[in-house]
């Protein structure tokens, strides 16, 4: 049997703790496999770039600033060569055999890296990063495509945390051990045992990886890296939301790297700080977002939540503003330690400001990655994730390139960092200008994560893929809300005109694809308009959702159900997915018996049916499974 026949089914069960993955072999040799790799990336150019920036004669005659940026460069490069080629192949060859010889092809790497140590030859060494960087290129889009298959729908958030959190984890680890080992007195040999049995280890858990296979394994592989770049980035662009999370991630990285690169001037001229103040406001930003990767899982529910993009972004644009104000204006002592730095007054705005920025990335991240992991077609996963990668590496010298900009201006490093925080604002504007999809979903997550407590039964009932109408019975104004905030896939809903066309509300309505419905009688164009784009959104492949009682309930109880699902199914027949909702009758309720803040913050539920096929569908019996629904609700939290 091989992983992706493995995911069952989470009904309404508890959830499980998302580390347990680690402990199941479908999740943990590979994730050994690829902490491993980001470590070793990190202790070799870590180690490299210390190296020669204090035996630059040793190696070079080239100055140790241009040595370090040829490094970066030489890192970077494979991800714009190799990635289009990476996609290929990791779509055509089964995953499993393809990162055993990936890991095979890193220890030979390590070897050619521990030559150029031992032998302090600066060809060899910049030849091993320009290699590890290639095999990086290779790894990527198997890593973020192996996922979806090998995880659950409800595992795949914890999964990218887990992933997250290594990879951060693993850059932090890496920079401190590069750190130690190169300042001993055997600090090449040292570098060299631990690059090489790290390595080894690496392919040792590799092997323990199951099958996992190929999603298009009679693919034609194009050699040509600038037609398939393209072709990837086609790929990518088909969807709009997929593409749009792809650039989404691509800005973190260019948050993210503009951010890291600044550290040593930021601790050296703005706070005063040593070397080893450099590694902790490492540290406090790569410990931050393993923490905030981790707290995705539960924040969304065991769900792909994109809700917390913007919620991710907020924070990351607020506390680099903080963090402007909370660089000293001027520093009075130069090389303090951690310890000293930490006993400075107002030190400890500066560090939970950069814990919090790392938090918050983590929040913004995760999501986004989960996001293109599932909506992107499967036999053009890993290439989508390739061009993701390519895109990655284009901001992340963009980054660069607007630093050197900025500070050769005469822009001082918080300066440059406020600068980032304030640009964040714009391109987050601008994204979720474009997908409002962003935006809807984070006031669904906020309206059931403080308003109501949201429980779920019966989840796995919304179809992955195809068509479906939604039945609902209607309890409040925020019905839509809810449903919305249960399902992952976009949903149209059928709303009454009049409440469609209430100014300002309209605009979210409008983002949200509404169909403005109204009874015959009194708006007959209106309601024919509503069935025709019902009947296109379903022939597309969408979810619609009708409250076919026609009106919000004044009394709790179920009323008729009107005709509308019958008119719908006879003109398109698609599977009805029932539904009843309970615990809603306070706040945004027509019943006027209770209070709004008697309903706050209380719990309120939505049990999904089993799909019914249109062919057996009543609106009487239809209405019986609903009521039955709602006396089944699940007392469980998911």
């Amino acid at each position: 049997m091989t992983v992706a026949n493995q995911q069952a089914p989470v009904g309404g069960q508890k959830q499980e703790n998302q580390f347990r993955l680690l402990f199941e072999r479908r999740f943990g040799p590979f994730f050994l496999a690829q902490l491993g790799g980001a470590f070793n990336d990190n202790v070799y150019k870590n180690a490299l770039v210390i190296l020669v920036a204090y035996n630059a004669a040793t190696y070079s005659a080239l100055e140790p600033a241009v040595l370090a940026n040829v490094a970066a460069g030489l890192f970077i490069l494979p991800f714009l060569l190799f990635s289009a080629s990476a996609g290929q192949i990791a779509d055509k060859i089964e995953k499993s055999i393809l990162i055993r010889f990936i890991k095979a092809a890193e220890i030979v790497i390590m070897l050619v890296a521990a030559a150029g140590l031992i032998l302090q030859n600066l060809a060899l060494l910049l030849a091993a990063l320009f290699l590890l960087g290639t095999q990086s290129a290779f790894f990527g889009p198997v890593k973020y495509a192996l996922l979806p298959q090998a995880l659950g729908p409800h595992e795949l958030v914890g999964g990218n945390g887990l992933v997250e959190t290594g990879t951060f984890v693993a850059i932090l680890a890496g920079t401190l051990v590069a750190g130690v080992l190169v300042s001993t007195s055997d600090g090449v040999m040292w570098v060299t045992a631990v690059i090489l049995g790290v390595s080894v280890m690496g392919f040792a858990a590799s092997l323990l990886i199951p099958r996992l296979p190929a999603p298009a394994p009679d693919l034609r592989l194009n050699w040509n890296i600038f037609t398939e770049t393209l072709t990837n980035l086609r790929f990518a662009t088909r969807d709009s939301t997929v593409f749009h999370c792809i650039l989404g991630v691509s800005w973190f990285w260019f948050y993210g790297a503009l951010f890291l690169s600044q550290f040593p001037a930021y601790s050296r001229e703005s706070l005063g700080g040593s070397e080893q103040v450099v590694t902790l406001l490492l540290a406090l930003f790569s410990v931050g977002v393993a923490a905030g990767s981790l707290l995705c899982e539960r924040l969304s529910g065991h769900k792909v939540e994109i809700g917390l993009v913007p919620f991710g972004s907020i924070g990351l644009s607020v506390f680099a503003i903080d963090l402007y104000f909370a660089t000293p204006t001027s520093v009075a002592f130069q090389g303090i330690g951690p310890m000293e730095f930490l006993a400075r007054e107002g030190s400890w705005r500066v560090v939970l400001d950069l814990f919090l920025i790392g938090t918050f990335g983590g929040f913004y991240i995760v999501p986004l990655y989960a996001q293109i992991q599932t909506r992107s077609e499967p036999a053009h996963r890993s290439r989508i994730i390739a061009a993701n990668n390519i895109l990655n590496a284009l901001f992340m010298v963009a980054a660069a390139a607007v630093a050197v900009l900025m500070l050769s201006r005469g822009a001082s490093v918080p300066q440059l960092l406020l600068l980032t925080g304030l640009f964040n604002i714009a391109v987050a504007a601008y994204i979720y200008s474009l997908v409002p999809e962003f935006l809807l979903r984070f006031l669904d997550w906020l309206l059931v994560r403080t308003v109501y407590r949201l429980r779920i039964k019966g989840v796995e009932h919304f179809p992955e893929r195809g068509p479906a109408l939604l039945v609902c019975n209607h309890q409040s104004l925020a019905d839509a809300l809810v449903v919305q905030a249960a399902c992952r896939r976009p949903i149209r809903f059928l709303m009454y005109y009049t409440i469609f066309n209430i100014p300002v509300l309209n605009f979210i309505f409008r983002s949200m694809k509404a169909i403005p419905v109204a009874p015959h009688k009194l708006a007959p164009e209106v309601l024919k308009n509503a069935y025709d784009e019902t009947a296109q959104a379903l022939s597309q492949d969408q979810l619609v959702c009708i409250f076919p009682e026609g009106a919000i309930t004044i009394d709790g109880k179920i009323g008729e159900f009107r005709a509308g699902v019958s008119n719908i199914l006879e003109r398109t027949p698609v599977p009805v997915i029932p539904m009843a909702l309970s615990g809603l009758r306070g706040l945004f309720s027509y019943n006027p018996k209770l209070k709004w803040f008697s309903r706050l913050f209380a719990p309120i539920y939505l049990n999904v049916g089993k799909p019914i096929q249109p062919q057996d569908v009543t609106p009487d019996g239809l209405r019986d499974t609903v009521i039955a629904l709602q006396q089944a609700r699940s007392d469980k939290p998911r």
